[in-house]
């Protein structure tokens, strides 16, 4: 046992110095065996224990001079003696002490505090614009149940329960989403230490994840779409319409692309000389991932003529730009097909209705009109039109090793495409009479661009 050194009081520890200007200097301040103020050359003052444990020399340190007064520094070494006296290692009790209340602290960490944390890790994964602010809206909204609770103590039941309220209001959608938000956020929560059980979401779906995944494929967002038997008089309606977002309905028509797409499209995207535009994974309302590879959409000859009659305005890259000079907004496409809508009911006839719930058709419908075309009066292969609509083909290894995005082949299907509306229009066109019984034959082989 180390010798008892002579007590020093307060003023004479008060004094205590670094003698060397290399390493930390040792002051035996008395009283208790072992007991040291350890003095840094910065001037940095901490109470170290040397005592012996198991029969080996160790050092322990009580905290800061500064935090820990030497009353409290004199109880905590006598306390450190006793236990090493009976066997027991204080260091190791220490720590473990200190584990343990990490651990109670961490454990108390509630669901809407581990959201607020995670929340800036998961943005910088996602595309920049409204989706960043979708994705932590939509976990706060339908997770409020859980907010207050530990991200140690949610049990899969809870979590359950959270999902099941969705499926019961036929959210399937945004169920599936939700389910997996969760689990990236618990997974992050056990990364952290915040929950040793497991993930209260498997990996896997459960039997009754899948059933309620079927519900959601049998019972998925459906966006009201054009009958292919109206085509024809749409587009002859639509090109009668002038502006831009007409330009923008149309070119998004031909293409077959999303809203977004289109409406954020940029002059630098277009390739006029390969006629190929490309949205690189990102960009705001592409809906492609960053780790997916950009999509090409190859352009027709009518596509081409469209968007080289388009008026451009100065400081502004958008090819569909709105009055100010920034994007068209999201209504302005739908504002208008429900406008054509209107007018055609007006005048006499059915409008444009969705063939099997009834309701007036919307932008991103034409989609759907696409691949009923593909499928129906085509015989191309299926993949093909999958991919001109930029879905996943195939499962994770068969993606791998598709490093084609059959542009050319796409290409041919498009052109057959953009024939089959421009025919249409043609047939429907002639059936339209002025006043005086002359055909207003609006439609030819080519759309009219934009006009005014």
């Amino acid at each position: 046992m180390p010798k008892v050194a002579r007590e020093l009081r307060q003023l004479e520890i008060n004094r205590c110095g670094s003698k060397y200007p290399d390493r930390p200097t040792l002051h035996a301040v008395g009283g208790v065996p072992g007991l040291h103020l350890q003095v840094t050359p910065s001037g940095a003052r901490s109470w170290v224990l040397r005592l012996m444990v198991n029969g080996k020399r160790r050092e322990m340190g009580l905290g800061s001079a500064g935090s820990v007064l030497l009353a409290k520094a004199k109880e905590l070494a006598r306390e450190a003696h006793e236990m090493a006296r009976s066997g027991k290692d204080p260091i190791k009790a220490r720590d473990d002490a200190r584990n343990e209340a990490r651990v109670a602290d961490l454990a108390s960490i509630s669901f809407s505090q581990a959201l607020k944390e995670f929340v800036p890790i998961k943005q910088q994964t996602l595309s920049p614009g409204k989706y960043r602010d979708q994705w932590e809206n939509s976990v706060s909204r339908y997770t409020y149940a859980l907010g207050d609770k530990s991200v140690a103590d949610i049990t899969f039941d809870e979590v359950q329960g959270v999902l099941n309220i969705l499926s019961t209001n036929g959210k399937h959608e945004t169920r599936s989403k939700l389910r997996l938000r969760l689990r990236e956020i618990f997974d992050y929560c056990i990364s952290r230490g915040y929950r040793i059980s497991d993930n209260p979401i498997p990996s896997k779906s459960s039997t009754e994840d899948k059933l309620m995944q079927g519900a959601a494929a049998a019972a998925a967002e459906h966006y009201p779409a054009l009958q292919l038997r109206d085509v024809g008089r749409f587009w002859h309606a639509l090109n009668r319409r002038d502006g831009m977002g007409a330009a923008a309905l149309r070119f998004q028509t031909m293409t077959a692309t999303r809203t977004g797409a289109i409406r954020f499209m940029s002059w630098d995207e277009v390739d006029f000389e390969n006629a190929v535009w490309t949205v690189q994974p990102g960009r705001v309302s592409s809906k492609i991932p960053k780790r997916e590879s950009p999509k090409r959409v190859p352009l027709t000859g009518e596509m081409v003529a469209l968007l080289k009659e388009l008026p451009r305005l100065d400081g502004c890259d958008y090819v569909f730009w709105a009055p100010r000079g920034g994007p068209l907004s999201d209504a302005t496409l739908g504002k208008l097909m429900h406008m054509i809508h209107d007018a055609d009911v007006k005048a006499g006839g059915k409008g444009f209705l969705d063939a099997k719930t009834g309701e007036r058709v919307v932008p991103h419908g034409t989609r759907s009109t696409f691949k009923g075309w593909a499928t129906e009066r085509e015989d191309f292969e299926w993949n093909l039109s999958e991919a001109a609509l930029w879905h996943a083909v195939g499962n994770k290894v068969e993606r791998a090793y598709a490093r084609s995005d059959m542009i050319e082949k796409r290409r041919i299907m498009m052109e057959r495409w953009v024939g089959f509306i421009l025919e249409s229009a043609d047939l429907s066109a002639k059936n339209v009479l002025d006043k005086s019984g002359k055909s207003l034959n609006y439609i030819d082989r080519h759309p009219q661009g934009f006009r005014g």
